[in-house]
């Protein structure tokens, strides 16, 4: 059947004859007999995802009494050939796309009663009366309106031309900066990576991630792999946070990028080598994230084993997997994951699950205090104390010797050590640490 390979119709019992043998009929259609012969006489192709306009093909069925399609897609017109349908007694084309003028025949079978006929949730067709009074009503203010859209096209090409030559400068020089910063990182597959790094020899650290492993390039150049872990706690989107924010942002106290590798499974990120480990030191990459990056970016995992020195001592901040970046200055997030160290943690954090730059100031501070003290945050013993709560007894004694670090051998001014001293918070909540 036509209508069949028209719409591409595929229900599953639409196969043979659509009459014969009866057992067998196309379902949705019912046939009659006339001089031995089986004819369509009623076929219902509602809801059955038709589009296109009607199909000329529906004319060859003369014996047909009722059609229904309805809730489809049909479009167009709605065809004069159907009135040419003896002995269609029912058609329903509600729920469709229809157009325009409904035909006059149609109109006048259903009048007199020979037609039950439904066009309902057609909303552009209308009656041929009202179509030729919705045309007069339309062309006055069409004609009226061309001259003033013209004029308006005319000034808004003038315009158009000159933002697209602003613009054409303004993504020639971005280009350059972006060619520029691409260029400086590599990609590197994960061959590359075993020989880099003598098939993963000498290791170097270990972290959340995975394992560090300390690489060598082919032009003699010290870089740190860190590779992903398959039992690492982070995942794809840590890596890809982190190798993200370290392309686009460069600071003389931020870790580098050298490149990365994102092979099927195997994900590390390559930096440049920190020949003096990690160590505490004050620095102003933690400033640079906060005030001058655009959006501002939180790390959220501020500690000692993430800032590592250069040759020449100079400390660096790594380790963006868990970074995050604001809208504006003053932006907070509300995290319902943990994030970060314990130990590091705002305790805010663990009470409002909030988390903003006094998120990364608080860490500093711990990491001053571990400067200052020389004791980790949370001692090894059975007791697990916090350095806050070891520290504050001592401070309300004002036994500041015993607070610093012995080998530090009294080398620093009494009052800058108190000044550090004196921003330590009276509490820390146990939450935060264990």
């Amino acid at each position: 059947m036509d209508i069949k390979q028209t719409y591409k119709i595929s229900r599953l019992d639409w196969q043979g004859d659509p009459c014969l043998p009866p057992a067998y009929k196309w379902s949705g259609l019912r046939c009659g007999s006339e001089n031995s012969t089986m004819r369509i006489t009623y076929l219902d192709l509602s809801s059955s995802s038709l589009e296109g306009e009607v199909s000329s093909a529906f004319v060859n069925l003369t014996k047909m009494e009722s059609l229904n399609l309805s809730n489809n897609k049909l479009r167009g017109s709605v065809p004069e050939f159907l009135a040419q349908l003896p002995k269609l007694k029912v058609l329903d084309l509600s729920g469709n796309k229809f157009k325009g003028q409904i035909p006059h025949t149609l109109m006048e079978k259903s009048k007199n009663g020979a037609l039950k006929l439904s066009l309902d949730e057609n909303p552009d067709l209308c009656l041929s009366d009202a179509c030729e009074n919705n045309n007069k009503r339309v062309v006055l203010p069409i004609v009226a309106s061309t001259a003033s859209i013209v004029a308006l096209l005319i000034i808004l090409s003038v315009l158009l031309i000159i933002c697209r030559i602003k613009k054409r400068r303004q993504k020639g020089a971005k280009l350059k900066e972006e060619q520029s910063m691409k260029s400086k990182n590599r990609t590197f597959t994960y061959s590359q990576i075993a020989n880099i790094t003598s098939n993963f020899t000498m290791v170097i650290g270990e972290g959340g991630f995975g394992k560090v492993y300390l690489g060598t390039l082919t032009n003699g150049t010290h870089v740190a792999v860190k590779v992903l872990s398959s039992s690492s706690k982070q995942g794809y989107r840590e890596f890809q946070a982190e190798a993200q924010l370290l392309m686009i942002v460069h600071h003389k106290n931020l870790v580098s990028l050298v490149g990365y590798c994102d092979e099927d499974d195997n994900k590390a990120l390559v930096y440049e080598y920190m020949a003096n480990g990690n160590l505490r030191q004050h620095f102003s990459g933690l400033e640079y994230l906060h005030t001058g990056c655009r959006p501002p970016i939180v790390h959220r995992d501020l500690k000692t084993s993430n800032i590592l020195l250069t040759e020449n001592i100079q400390a660096k901040l790594a380790d963006f997997g868990l970074s995050r970046a604001f809208s504006t200055e003053f932006a907070s997030h509300i995290s319902t994951s943990l994030a970060g160290t314990p130990g590091y943690l705002d305790p805010e954090f663990h009470s409002l699950g909030i988390i903003n730059k006094k998120s990364d100031v608080y860490s500093f501070g711990i990491v001053l205090l571990e400067l200052v003290c020389g004791q980790p945050v949370i001692t090894r013993g059975e007791e697990r104390n916090h350095i806050i709560e070891w520290i504050n007894p001592l401070i309300e004694r004002g036994d500041i010797q015993r607070i610093i670090d012995p080998r530090l051998q009294a080398c620093y001014p009494i009052v800058t050590a108190i000044g550090v001293l004196q921003g330590v918070p009276e509490k820390v909540s146990k939450v935060s640490w264990k």
